[in-house]
């Protein structure tokens, strides 16, 4: 694995208890990344193009984005297709992770290139299962490029 495990995850959530619930489940599986959020599209896009020139910003590009789709301003399918259009950010894996399971989304956002889309569970326990299943393979199966 190249050195993902020192790489920040960016939530893209505009929701404080989804984000709230997400960082519970990080927490419980042990994930060692610093985890960045993100409140919106642009936040997003300013972070992931402007990298290491804002302050308070990491000089480092995630090592994975969580998506939502769902977003004030600059929707989720504007932030997926920016980065995959963008030759320096388009490898960063990108996981939708919406509570929408419409498969036109579904289609959407794979054609726009996303990684992998996950729907939201209702119940916290699924939520924990996604997000376990989501580090150990992402984080520990799969190899991921060297972006910075």
């Amino acid at each position: 694995m190249i050195i993902s495990s020192l790489k920040p995850i960016l939530v893209v959530e505009d929701s404080d208890e989804d984000f709230t619930a997400l960082g519970r489940a990080f927490r419980k599986h042990a994930l060692q990344n610093p985890v960045l959020r993100c409140e919106d599209g642009d936040q997003a896009l300013t972070y992931l193009k402007g990298y290491g020139k804002a302050v308070g910003w990491p000089a480092t590009l995630p090592a994975l984005v969580l998506l939502d789709l769902n977003l004030p301003g600059t929707d989720g399918r504007a932030v997926l297709e920016s980065l995959k259009r963008d030759p320096q950010l388009h490898t960063i894996p990108v996981i939708i992770f919406s509570t929408s399971s419409s498969s036109r989304d579904i289609e959407d956002c794979y054609r726009l290139g996303a990684n992998s889309y996950l729907t939201k569970p209702l119940e916290y326990s699924a939520l924990e299962e996604k997000i376990r299943l989501t580090i150990n393979y992402w984080l520990g199966a799969s190899e991921l490029p060297g972006l910075n």
